[in-house]
């Protein structure tokens, strides 16, 4: 709920700049000032010795110090971090999505990954659904049918009995009292709530979609300010309820049972049974060398985190240092690079419970290859996939927020969770303050897609934790959230630290581009693609003669200028001879780095 404000307040006088005899907005008006050390377009990493967050709102970076300050470790300042997240930044994640993580633990000295994404209703066929579809060529981003169970409840259960230490109900109390009590909106957050408004009105034009609950739980008043007070008791109340009851409350309990005759009066299939039944995975990291020691290690399928592994692979082959940083010949290769990769992504990523992944993408030999394929002149108008060999079937805008913890005995958790596009898909269940995803929408209705939609099955998914190893010792947390952003983003910031020796924050603040395009995990396997070439988006600080020389090189290139589809970036570095941690935050996002 909002709580309004006086007619002239500091917070309105703060964001409204007194006019100058200009049309320019402030921003075009005057530039960026200077600094003693380190690029005057950045700002410093933060250091500390006993623990570090960094998070995509300064207030769940304060309750993760807070865990850790009362003896949680790192996994339990995570999930109080992302709780947090839910309720302070619904806009990119919430405990009605998914959830993916990789923990270091220092006591076996490995790392550990976590699958915690929720399947497709187990009585509903490819036939049915397309029923419903009623000649949709594809799954609507609202209403129920691209729901999806939500993992992430189970995901922090599923982490917190392997690794937790505090009690759950103590972990989640902190957002249990900033949901009851409120907490003032963040500028990007507030941004982006106007957005999902307006989204979601349109939408119910076309699509109509039971709307009133989440109107009711967050836009009562219209969409929220920066610096209007929001609270969400319904939510306070079920987190209360999962801290107390634990995981089965939300999956078999009243929880349980309220979600699933909800989405049932919205014509879904799912069923107790289906909530039952659903478990996290945990799942071997995968890791690719790059140069210099460096090792990038993400999750496998049916998360596209190895997209990121193919993409180092390839520009393993080319040492980018011998151009500058902005030059169109970096830009070039990595573009051709992420296009490789993603040709691969859309024919191959899926649930490996359906559809193995070969084991051949992941091979240097094969990047090699895929590398061989990159004219260093020109853009290729269209990349094939590989022809790796195949595998066995086996039986049996999306908005995202990220979060890294690091702890004083050197544990570190990087984790990312999210609804998908926008905050869902646009349903709320009776009374439980948390919006439903719509991750079903990246099913493929072609039933020879690896990724078709079958019942009981997980979609192919965007959100990637990462981590990078050094020397083979654990060295950065990493994740840059943001749909099919994310592996190439990735591997830009790790080039930006191997490659040209930017510090933590300034690898995230650095211009970044995003190619967009070409094939993807949804399409049907035949037919030519859609848009094979694709966009070249580039933020404004690529130089200009760069951005002539790529357009000259066949790129399609456009200038975006607002900071949106590039991302949201997070990072954590540990000095392995000191154990000193560095932080890094997103300049894009309302987030905060700090530590103690």
């Amino acid at each position: 709920m909002r709580i309004l404000a006086a007619a002239v307040s500091l917070f309105a006088l703060a964001a409204t700049p007194i006019a100058a005899e200009t049309n320019k907005p402030v921003e075009e008006q005057i530039g960026a000032g200077g600094r003693p050390v380190g690029a005057n377009w950045s700002r410093s990493p933060v250091y500390a010795e006993n623990g570090m967050a960094a998070t995509a709102h300064p207030l769940a970076t304060q309750i993760a110090l807070q865990v850790l300050r009362e003896g949680g470790n790192a996994v339990d300042a995570a999930i109080a971090a992302n709780a947090a997240l839910g309720l302070m930044e619904p806009t990119g994640n919430g405990i009605g999505g998914d959830l993916f993580a990789i923990v270091y633990d220092p006591k076996t000295d490995q790392l550990y990954g976590l699958n915690g994404s929720g399947a497709s209703p187990s009585g509903q066929s490819l036939d049915d659904l397309l029923e419903k579809l009623d000649g949709a060529d594809a799954l609507p981003p609202v209403g129920p049918l691209p729901v999806t169970i939500p993992g992430t409840v189970d995901g922090w259960f599923a982490m917190h009995k392997r690794f937790g230490k505090m009690p759950m109900s103590d972990v989640l109390a902190p957002t249990v009292e900033y949901a009851r009590k409120g907490h003032p909106v963040a500028p990007v957050i507030a941004m982006y709530l106007d957005r999902s408004l307006r989204s979601y009105t349109r939408r119910l034009e076309t699509t109509p979609f039971e709307f009133d609950n989440a109107r009711a739980t967050y836009f009562a008043d219209g969409a929220p300010e920066a610096g209007d007070i929001f609270k969400n008791p319904d939510l306070a109340n079920t987190l209360e309820t999962i801290g107390r009851e634990g995981r089965d409350a939300f999956y078999e309990g009243d929880l349980a049972q309220t979600i699933v005759s909800y989405l049932q009066r919205q014509g879904s299939a799912f069923t107790m049974e289906d909530f039952a039944s659903h478990k996290s995975e945990w799942v071997d990291v995968g890791c690719a060398r790059y140069r210099d020691g460096f090792e990038l290690c993400e999750l496998p399928p049916n998360s596209q985190g190895f997209a990121a592994l193919q993409m180092v692979n390839i520009l393993r082959n080319v040492d980018l240092r011998q151009w500058e940083r902005g030059s169109p010949e970096v830009i070039h290769y990595i573009t051709e690079a992420k296009r490789l990769a993603y040709a691969d992504v859309a024919r191959f990523y899926a649930d490996p419970n359906f559809s193995a992944l070969p084991e051949e993408l992941l091979t240097e030999e094969y990047g090699k290859e895929r590398f061989a394929l990159i004219d260093p002149t020109k853009a290729t108008a269209e990349f094939a996939p590989g022809e790796p060999a195949p595998e066995p079937k086996l039986e049996g805008e999306g908005d995202t927020t990220y979060l890294t913890v690091t702890d004083k005995d050197g544990m570190m958790v990087s984790l990312i969770q999210s609804n998908y596009r926008g905050m869902g898909g646009g349903l709320v269940p009776d009374g439980l303050g948390f919006m439903l995803q719509d991750r079903g929408e990246l099913f493929s209705l072609d039933p020879a897609h690896p990724n078709a939609y079958e019942p009981g099955k997980r979609p192919f998914h965007t959100i990637i934790p990462a981590f990078v190893k050094k020397d083979g010792k654990p060295f950065m947390t990493l994740g840059l959230m943001g749909g099919g952003m994310q592996p190439q983003g990735h591997v830009q910031v790790l080039i930006n630290m191997v490659d040209y020796g930017m510090n933590i924050q300034e690898a995230g603040d650095a211009a970044r581009i995003n190619h967009d395009g070409g094939r993807q995990p949804t399409e049907a396997l035949a037919g030519p693609s859609a848009d094979p070439l694709g966009t070249l988006n580039v933020e404004p600080g690529i130089p200009a003669d760069t951005l002539e020389a790529l357009r000259a090189m066949g790129h399609n290139v456009q200038v975006v200028s607002n900071g949106i589809m590039f991302g949201g970036y997070q990072a954590i570095m540990v000095d392995p001879e000191t154990g000193v941690y560095a932080g890094g935050t997103e300049m894009r996002k309302d987030g905060q780095a700090s530590g103690y």
